[in-house]
Parts: structure tokens; C-alpha cells; sequence
């Protein structure tokens, strides 16, 4: 069974930051792309940052320049480190899995930036 787990969230001032942990837990073969998704309060889901298996990433104009993603194959584990965060970045974060059959989610983990 395959699972995604979020972590990391929490309260931050405006211009701090925080760094999110996906862990993947079972058989995920071929994942073509993984990536981080937020959605605010009202708000549609949207993309914020992805990274494909060939390591190419790509980001939300609004977070370029702030936020990386990264991964780590060995530990099968994506992050997203987040600095100089805004108060508009507050949402939930949620992992993504896209393998060639299927994908996946994580349960989303809260992200709030006070002002």
C-alpha cells in the first residue's frame, strides 16, 4: 500500500521559513514527476512546485526565487524548503505522486504565515 506523509507544517512569522518532508512509503514504480500542490481557505488547489524524475524542477511565478524543491531517491523523500514566506503562502500543502499508472496523494500538512 502506497502512502504519502506530509510533514513540517506549522505558524511562522512573515519572512521566515519552514521546510516540508514527504515520505513515501510503499512500491511506487515510475514516477514520472512529484510535486507540492497548496490550496488556500476559498481557493482552488494549485502547484507550487514540482520535480520531475530527471531532476528538472519547476515553480508558481509567485514562490520563485523563495521556495526549493528537492528529493532524496534514497530515503524516498521530497522537499520543499520555504523561505521568506508571505503571508499569502498559508495553506495546506499536500504531497503528489504521479507514477505511469495512477497517482497518489498525501494528507496535506498546514502552513501559516502570520504578518
Amino acid at each position: 500500500q502506497v502512502q504519502l506523509v506530509e510533514s513540517g507544517g506549522g505558524l511562522v512569522q512573515a519572512g521566515g521559513s519552514l521546510r516540508l518532508s514527504c515520505a513515501v512509503s510503499g512500491r511506487i514504480f515510475s514516477i514520472l514527476f512529484m510535486g507540492w500542490y497548496r490550496q488556500a481557505p476559498g481557493n482552488q488547489r494549485e502547484l507550487v512546485a514540482s520535480i520531475s524524475s530527471g531532476g528538472s524542477t519547476s515553480y508558481l511565478d509567485s514562490v520563485k526565487g523563495r521556495f526549493t524543491i528537492s528529493r532524496d531517491n534514497t530515503k524516498n523523500t521530497m522537499y520543499l524548503q520555504m523561505n521568506s514566506l508571505k503571508p499569502e503562502d498559508t495553506g495546506v500543502y499536500y504531497c503528489y505522486a504521479k507514477p505511469v499508472a495512477g497517482d497518489y496523494w498525501g494528507r496535506g500538512t498546514q502552513v501559516t504565515v502570520s504578518s
